[in-house]
């Protein structure tokens, strides 16, 4: 029987489904409570439980010249004012097991990245957080191995898991989404999160930054969720064009309440 993992008033395990979105990475302030101001409306609008999501820190950016964030002190204590400003859960990531006790005291959720997601020693230190984690499953891996990283996190008593798909490596800066793995990944007990926008990715393929497809999105959210996902993530920016992070794979903020209405007539028919 799958888990059903609870944070604050949101409960994630089956309908109603989940979104989780944000700014790849924190920007400034302002443009970071705008974005999260304008989400929970339209989320609010639609009766959709919403997980606010930015990162403090890009640590694996294509190109060390590549804009990184703001750092761990400014970026959750803007992650902090969202939580309040709006009551609303908040989750980034950690990078390193040094980060966790810091990020554990201001989010609701811990996320470990994809490319980290075999690192013993970071998934065991989120565990022992006492927060839910999240582990999106690396580009690398098959969904059958995500098994072993989920018993890395409930070797600490932590039993507040999620799971996030996110496309595997098919070949040079492409990835491909094989939607067994949500079946195969639920199987486990616990809720699976589908990340539409870094599914669309294109890793490292403009060179010195990542490139995406941003009109698969939406056919790839509507997919997942029809294979049963609990919840979608997508980057979300007021202008994708200018954004310092994954542009060309966010989704306009502008046009999100079409997105959303789409997975939301989808759930309903289901």
């Amino acid at each position: 029987m799958q888990k059903e993992i609870t944070i604050g008033r949101i409960k994630i395990g089956g309908a109603p489904f989940v979104f989780i979105g944000g700014p790849c990475v924190i920007e400034g302030r302002d443009i970071t409570l705008r974005t999260a101001e304008k989400i929970v409306s339209i989320t609010h609008s639609l009766n959709i439980p919403f997980i606010f999501k930015s990162s403090y820190d890009k640590a694996n950016r294509t190109s060390v010249t590549s804009y990184r964030g703001l750092g761990i002190e400014q970026g959750l204590h803007i992650l902090a004012e969202v939580k309040k400003s709006f009551s609303i859960p908040v989750l980034t990531d950690v990078h390193s097991v040094q980060e966790v006790p810091m990020v554990s005291e201001v989010v609701d959720i811990i996320q470990v990245p994809a490319l980290l997601s075999r690192q013993t020693d970071i998934l065991i230190a989120c565990g022992k957080s006492g927060k839910p984690v999240n582990i999106k499953k690396g580009q690398f891996l098959s969904p059958q191995e995500m098994y072993f990283a989920i018993h890395k996190v409930l070797s600490t008593g932590n039993s507040r898991i999620l799971i996030t798909e996110r496309g595997t490596c098919f070949g040079y800066n492409n990835l491909v989404n094989d939607f067994r793995a949500i079946p195969i990944m639920k199987a486990f007990g616990y809720p699976v999160i589908f990340d539409a926008t870094h599914s669309v990715q294109k890793p490292a393929a403009q060179t010195t930054y990542s490139g995406g497809e941003r009109e698969f999105v939406l056919p790839l959210a509507r997919a997942a969720l029809a294979v049963g996902a609990d919840g979608i993530f997508m980057e979300v920016h007021e202008n994708p064009s200018k954004a310092l992070c994954d542009g060309d794979n966010s989704v306009p903020l502008d046009e999100l309440i079409h997105y959303l209405k789409s997975l939301k007539r989808l759930e309903e028919a289901l």
